[in-house]
């Protein structure tokens, strides 16, 4: 994993400021089936960070949209870190 390292501390940066207010550990505060746990992400169609980033950059729903917050590339680390932290269980 160190090939990621930068783009998941620059993602761990990105998700503390722009998400953590909605998903803390993973979590989701207004719609909790939508949290960012790996089965749940694998169940809603978001288990690559492809379609982590998709969502990141045009938002769904209650969701919004970053892609005028966010370059690609900081949309890019979050959905990086957001995946390797639910492969871990959210463990921080």
């Amino acid at each position: 994993m160190p090939a990621w390292a930068g783009d998941l501390e620059n993602g761990a940066q990105v998700f503390e400021v722009h998400c953590m207010g909605c998903h803390l550990n993973g979590g989701n505060i207004i719609r909790g089936g939508k949290n960012l746990k790996q089965k749940a992400l694998e169940r809603n169609g978001y288990g690559t960070s492809e379609a982590i980033a998709q969502i990141v950059t045009n938002g769904k729903a209650n969701m919004s949209a970053y892609k005028t917050r966010l370059t690609p590339a900081e949309i890019a680390d979050v959905a990086a870190y957001v995946l390797q932290q639910a492969g871990q269980n959210w463990p921080h």
